[in-house]
Parts: C-alpha cells; structure tokens; sequence
C-alpha cells in the first residue's frame, strides 16, 4: 500500500467514532478584562513542571498495550506487578497491579486526566490514529482551547488520557494574570488531514512529556489554598467548578475540577490515581514545599525520592528534583 492510501485508511478509521467531537462549540472562555500579557508569578521556579503518573490497576497486560502500542511511549522497565513507561528515559506513567481494590468511583476525588503534552501536531496525529485504531471505542472527543488542540480518550479500565499539543505561546492571552482558554469544536478529521505524516503514522512517540495532570476535587477552594499555598503554583484561570494552576507561566500544569465530585471527602482505596508528581530544579525547592506543608498542617512525608504530600482529599502529590 503507498503512503497517501496509508493516510487515506487512517482518516477512515477515525471517521466513524469521531462525529461526536464536530460541530459542537462550548464556549465556557476563561478570563479577565483587561489584557496586559503577563502571567501569574508563582512560588515554584519557573523550571518545575509535571513528572510520572502512578496509576493502580487490576490488569497489567491491557494498560501496557495501551500506553506503548497506542500512545507511543517506551517500556522503561516492567515486571508481573509493575510497568513503568516514559520518553527519553524519563519515566511518565507507573502501572501497578493491585487487584484487590475496588474500581474507582467518579463521583469521588481521584483523577480526571493524565495529558500527554507531545512536541508537535504530526506527532499528536500519529498518536491520535494509534489509539483510535487499537482502541476505537475509547475516543471521547476533541477540542480547540484556544492554548492547545487535545483529543481525548479513556484506558482500558476507565483512566481519563488527554493527548494534545500546545499552540504556540506568542497567541496565547493573558488578562489580569489569567490566560484565556475555551472549549470549541476541533474537527478530528480535519486535523489528521493536514497533520498526519504522508507516510502514515509513527510506531512510537518522540518527544512527549507529561504537561498537565488534571483532578477530581470536592471543593474549588480548598483546591486552590492547597495547590498554592502548599505545592506553590499559581492560579492561570478559575471558574466556579474548576481551577487552572502552573508554574513558568505555563497554562496549566494542575487542575482540580468538582463536575462529577462536588463535595467529596477523603478518597478510598480505590484503582485509578496512586500518586501525581511535580518535579522541580533542585532540592532547595523541596525544601521550601516542605516547609510551606508544615506550616498549613499537611500531612507530608521526606524521602529519598522526594517529598510526598496528601492533598485534601488525600491524593499524593509528590515533590521531587528533576531526573
């Protein structure tokens, strides 16, 4: 087959699960009045950014499949109980057995999605085509957020995966210290067309990084004086169900939503979410994490690998010096 039959066939794949993400727009743009182009300061250094994802699972095989064949990432490491996988070396998601658990429930805290951030639109096209072709009936839909194009999926056992790529940062707009996001309509097709490389898609990812974690909260505000005033980042947008948070003037690294958990307690034991980690330049910056968690009451832990730090709702938020 030649390499335009090759794309042709990959734009046919997608075409029967993707009609739902076309011709709806929801404008739900965040931002303030005045635009003066600059963004939030934040505790954190302007270096530090969002490291490994542990999720638990009940079935090791599937969710490795799924993150390798179809996202595109390298088995760093990977035993019967655990796998570990990344870019580059760098670990982005930890899969761990744990049979024992129960399934995650969305109307508690937890995650609501890991996004993988990848250097370029061709590499997100082949990813796109990977997912959708091993794992068609995990599409969930694609937006345009004015600061990035996503697509989003879900794991085979339920796990929230946001694949996108950032727009360049010049066009990105900054009211008050907050940046302008929305949700509208990306067209899949249309972006595979003019994306997708000739030859088809790639077998594997290069240059994918995790860019942000997204989260399952019970309360906007408590997320807020927590990934603030403990963890250090810096609000970049808010609505009354959900906050945006970075360091480095990013758009997001974090959000805590309460869509499906508003009010929710201390999480179960439960599969789904096991740690998030933010990494940072160096240990002084850990230290000041520590600190700032001693101060608000955190339960926190100091360990070789880190700092380890329960939100309110008791995800662990881990803190540790880049790799």
């Amino acid at each position: 087959m030649n390499a335009p039959s090759r794309r042709r066939t990959s734009l046919i794949i997608l075409s029967a699960i993707v009609l739902l993400a076309v011709g709806v727009t929801v404008g739900t743009t965040m931002a303030r009045s005045s635009d003066d182009g600059v963004p939030p300061v934040a505790a954190l250094p302007g270096a530090a950014g969002m490291g490994e994802v542990e999720l638990l699972v009940a079935d090791l095989a599937p969710m490795v499949e799924f993150y390798a064949g179809g996202v595109g990432l390298e088995v760093i490491e990977q035993t019967s109980e655990t796998a570990v996988l990344g870019a580059d070396g760098e670990a982005l998601v930890r899969i761990v057995r744990a049979p024992g658990l129960g399934t995650d429930d969305p109307g508690e805290a937890g995650l609501y999605h890991s996004a993988f951030l990848f250097a370029d639109a061709s590499e997100l096209a082949s990813a796109v085509v990977r997912v959708a072709t091993a794992s068609p009936e995990a599409f969930q839909g694609a937006s345009d957020h004015t600061v990035s194009n996503a697509f989003y999926f879900a794991d085979p056992e339920g796990n929230g995966v946001e694949l996108y790529v950032d727009l360049p940062r010049d066009t990105w707009t900054w009211t008050d210290g907050r940046v302008t996001m929305g949700t509208y309509a990306l067209d899949p097709n249309a972006f595979l067309a003019e994306h997708l490389p000739a030859s088809g898609p790639t077998l594997a990812a290069t240059g994918v990084a995790m860019g942000h974690v997204h989260l399952r909260g019970g309360d906007v505000d408590a997320a807020e004086r927590f990934y603030v005033d403990v963890i250090g980042m810096a609000v970049t947008s808010r609505i009354d169900s959900a906050v945006f948070l970075s360091a480095g003037g990013y758009h997001h690294h974090l959000a805590v939503n309460t869509w499906s958990s508003a009010g929710a307690g201390e999480r179960p034991e439960a599969l789904g979410l096991g740690h998030l980690t933010v990494t940072v330049p160096d240990a002084a910056t850990v230290d000041a994490v520590e600190a700032r968690a001693r101060a608000a009451g955190a339960v926190h832990e100091r360990t070789v690998d880190g700092l380890t730090v329960l939100d309110p709702w008791g995800t662990q938020v881990v803190v540790r010096v880049a790799a």
